[in-house]
């Protein structure tokens, strides 16, 4: 209703409606993609772990050429302690441990981006597959991945990794392969419930391939279990990694990572733990960092969550 006001003189009265008055904004509204963002900011935890892996990043790959020392570098003394010269003292063989602790962690890093780039890319295929196409399709793919499970990984890595010189990128074939099962799960339980939805029927009714309907509509609606799952895989594939590094299953020199560092030093625990805590608290905080990482993405990609006024 018009605001009705009378002039102080000759009692004109003023119809025209006060701008600015309404209470909601349309222009203001917020996307999804927005409302996750935010959600994911406010996410402390999340937050500062991001901050930790970014820096990670940074030491791994920008790290190496800006410092002093190359991790072939072996004209130090050997067992050098902690100086200015050397943060992190030197090895047996005089090798500069911050230099070597840089190398080992980009190859992990490396290791665990491949391993959670392939791992996601065959379970989110194998998945939608299986949940779509259902029927045998559902059952042959569902029962190879009953029986790739029970497959002791770190035996089979132990011989393929043995059988081809233990190259970190080997490596990293090797824990994809084992690593893609249970996205593949996930996802075919997000594709069963997705398949009967409206979108999908309607889709099917104007004629679009299979191929189609699953990339075209069906992973997109799956894109937060799918970031999640990716995220989550790297934290796993760091630590899977390093444990079969350190049992020597894993790289092997001249390649490095931080299981292979922490193999090599774990013996100076008492005598220079410096050597031992620097690469196990790298390790540690690469992979507490994903995780809480992967959990401030679960959180925002949850509709549940409180939603953000527009």
């Amino acid at each position: 209703m018009a605001n009705i006001n009378l002039a102080s003189e000759g009692g004109v009265v003023n119809s025209a409606p006060q701008s600015g008055s309404h209470e909601f904004d349309a222009t203001k509204t917020r996307t999804q993609g927005q409302l996750v963002l935010q959600r994911f900011l406010r996410h402390r935890l999340a937050m500062v772990s991001l901050g930790v892996f970014v820096f990670l990043v940074l030491f791994a790959f920008v790290g190496p050429f800006i410092w002093t020392y190359d991790y072939e570098d072996v004209s130090s003394r050997s067992y050098q302690p902690m100086s200015g010269t050397h943060p992190l003292g030197t090895t047996q063989v005089g090798k500069d441990m911050l230099a070597l602790l840089m190398r080992g962690t980009g190859y992990s890093l490396q290791i665990a981006l491949i391993v959670a780039a392939l791992a996601t890319a065959i379970g989110v295929t194998f998945g939608a597959l299986a949940g779509y196409l259902r029927g045998f399709v559902d059952t042959a793919l569902m029962r190879l991945v009953d029986l790739l499970l029970i497959i002791p990984q770190i035996a089979v890595a132990a011989i393929v990794v043995k059988g081809f010189s233990g190259s970190w990128y080997v490596v990293a074939l090797v824990l994809a392969a084992f690593a893609w099962m249970q996205i593949a799960r996930i996802t075919r339980g997000e594709t069963l419930s997705l398949a009967q939805r409206e979108f999908i029927e309607a889709a099917r009714a104007c004629g679009a391939s299979t191929p189609r309907i699953i990339f075209k509509h069906l992973v997109p609606n799956m894109i937060g279990s799918i970031t999640v799952n990716a995220t989550l895989a790297i934290a796993a594939a760091v630590l899977t990694e390093a444990a079969l590094s350190f049992l020597g299953l894993g790289v092997q020199p001249p390649d490095t990572s931080l299981g292979v560092i922490v193999l090599e030093n774990y013996g100076q625990f008492l005598n220079r733990p410096w050597l031992f805590w620097g690469p196990f608290i790298v390790l540690v905080s690469l992979s507490l960092a994903v995780n809480f990482i992967g959990d401030g993405l679960r959180d925002a990609f949850d509709p549940r969550q409180t939603k953000v006024r527009a």
